[in-house]
């Protein structure tokens, strides 16, 4: 076959021959990309990921001043019945109140130290100062000490409560109370 034959047949059929040089040129490109194949899986995969955490993101802060409020006022309502640690008097005065309140009479009143730190702890923004305390009355008296402390302006927890007769006839008779409480506090 001489050039002009080849030529000729080329032109003859021109749309043959050119399928059959683009189907090659494809095969080419699709042997020499095939090696990029598994990375530009990884990054179709990390792209996707990243958008369906930013469609997340999107639908999750359509209340997101709403909740941010909501968080504000009750990180407000919490400061607001804390006590600060280094306030004695000021925490003296919890403790007396509740004596006027529940028409009570404490005996001892007292703000235990606090223990020290544990190393490699993770920081918290509060603190438990613990008190222990002791109270007289009868046993309405005592039970209504206990429920405002339960429920008072401060966050209190009830460690220990020893509650005894003061004298051996306790019909009717006064009563002690110990008690070992811990209440919230900022340091």
């Amino acid at each position: 076959m001489s050039n002009e034959e080849l030529i000729a047949f080329l032109k003859k059929n021109a749309i043959s021959v050119g399928c059959v040089i683009v189907s090659i040129l494809i095969g080419l490109a699709i042997y020499y990309r095939s090696d990029l194949l598994p990375e530009a899986e990884k990054v179709l995969a990390a792209r996707t990921g990243q958008g369906e955490l930013l469609a997340a993101n999107i639908e999750d802060s359509a209340q997101l001043k709403e909740q941010h409020a909501a968080i504000t006022a009750a990180n407000d309502a919490i400061e607001n019945r804390v006590i600060r640690v280094g306030q004695l008097a000021e925490n003296y005065q919890y403790f007396y109140r509740l004596e006027s309140d529940t028409n009570t009479k404490l005996t001892s009143v007292r703000q235990v130290p606090l223990p020290p730190p544990v190393r490699n702890a993770p920081k918290t923004n509060y603190v438990a100062v613990p008190f222990s305390f002791a109270a007289q009355g009868d046993y309405g008296q005592l039970l209504d000490l206990l429920r405002k402390l339960e429920s008072g302006e401060h966050y209190c927890r009830i460690m220990t409560c020893n509650l005894r007769p003061m004298s051996t006839d306790i019909r009717g008779g006064q009563l002690a109370m110990s008690l070992n409480v811990e209440i919230l506090a900022l340091p």
